[in-house]
């Protein structure tokens, strides 16, 4: 990245802010860049605990499927380093989940997490929808992402072609009007809001995507608007909140935070967010805590308040906030 490059302003126009969010990007193989996945090959699957909607704690198995990059250019987005320049031959997203399910334990709920939409039709391609589901008959829950634009028919037929319930997980981000439109997601509530009244119409169950902290919020009022955001996605019948502190590390964010326009979320207002929104009493909420040591500056207490994140996460119940004698960050 040149200097010139990275202290060019932060666009105003979707197109121009597509440009230069790409132009923000590193080489292959490079901190902030696409890495080299396979068309072949599931770029990542793991096995993990989550409490479910009927109070059990059951294991779940993610499977980060490969193939082409979303459309959108979304401002705050890393998934594209795990993505393909085009679409995967037909039969690769079958071959790719029975590979990762041949190496997993065995469970009864999967996530089929694509770094985009699971019905963009550039991504998946519509006629492997009914293979796909005929890998998945098993499982008592299968849970995919999508934008709220590709919310449409082919949902549908998902659902009908599996024995199990089905859940989509969309990225509300934040219902702050001007951080949510520089996000460049292009989506607003009320498209939003649209395709969660399509997915009840479908009796599919809704996962929302909050993301603490994101650029262009005022930092005192990050958690604010977290919590803002999650009563405004359970308004609209979402089952499972997952909150998302913002990481940077994909290009754009980091020349944001070299303008001043971003900084990271402390640990401590993750925290505020999670308590408060698991208070509201709603439904399930999750706090991420993937590479949360990032968000620590005091290994002192570090763990502690992972542990209690993590056991909140299974439990649904606040726990007293782990107090800190070298930091006092609570």
């Amino acid at each position: 990245m040149t200097a010139s490059t990275g202290s060019a302003a932060y666009p105003s126009r979707p197109a121009e802010r597509d440009a230069w969010i790409l132009s923000r990007r590193g080489s292959q193989g490079s901190s902030a860049g696409r890495r080299l996945v396979s068309a072949n090959r599931a770029y990542g699957a793991f096995v993990e605990d989550e409490l479910d909607g009927d109070g059990v704690v059951r294991r779940v198995a993610t499977i980060l499927l490969t193939n082409r990059e979303c459309p959108f250019r979304c401002l705050m987005c890393d998934l594209w380093q795990n993505t393909l320049a085009e679409t995967v031959p037909a039969g690769a997203i079958a071959a790719q989940i029975d590979a990762a399910l041949a190496e997993l334990p065995a469970v009864d709920i999967i996530k089929l997490y694509n770094s985009g939409s699971f019905f963009d039709p550039r991504a998946i391609p519509p006629r492997d929808l009914p293979e796909i589901a005929a890998r998945l008959r098993g499982f008592r829950r299968v849970i995919v992402e999508c934008h709220p634009a590709f919310v449409g028919d082919d949902v549908g037929r998902f659902r009908d072609a599996l024995k199990g319930q089905l859940e989509v997980a969309m990225g509300l981000e934040t219902i702050h009007p001007e951080a949510l439109e520089r996000l460049n997601k292009r989506m607003t509530l009320e498209s939003y809001a649209r395709a969660a009244d399509r997915l009840r119409e479908l009796d599919v169950g809704i996962r929302a995507f909050v993301l603490v902290q994101p650029p262009f919020l005022p930092v005192a009022e990050a958690a604010d608007w977290a919590v803002r955001s999650a009563e405004f996605a359970f308004d609209h019948g979402t089952g499972v909140v997952s909150l998302i502190p913002v990481r940077a590390s994909n290009g754009a964010l980091d020349a944001l935070a070299q303008q001043g326009e971003f900084l990271p979320p402390r640990l401590a207002t993750l925290e505020d967010a999670f308590d408060r929104s698991l208070a509201l009493g709603r439904s399930r909420v999750f706090a991420d805590t993937w590479d949360l040591k990032r968000f620590s500056t005091c290994p002192a207490c570090f763990h502690a308040r992972e542990q209690r994140l993590r056991t909140m996460n299974l439990t649904q119940r606040l726990m007293p906030r782990a107090g800190c004698a070298t930091c006092h960050d609570t």
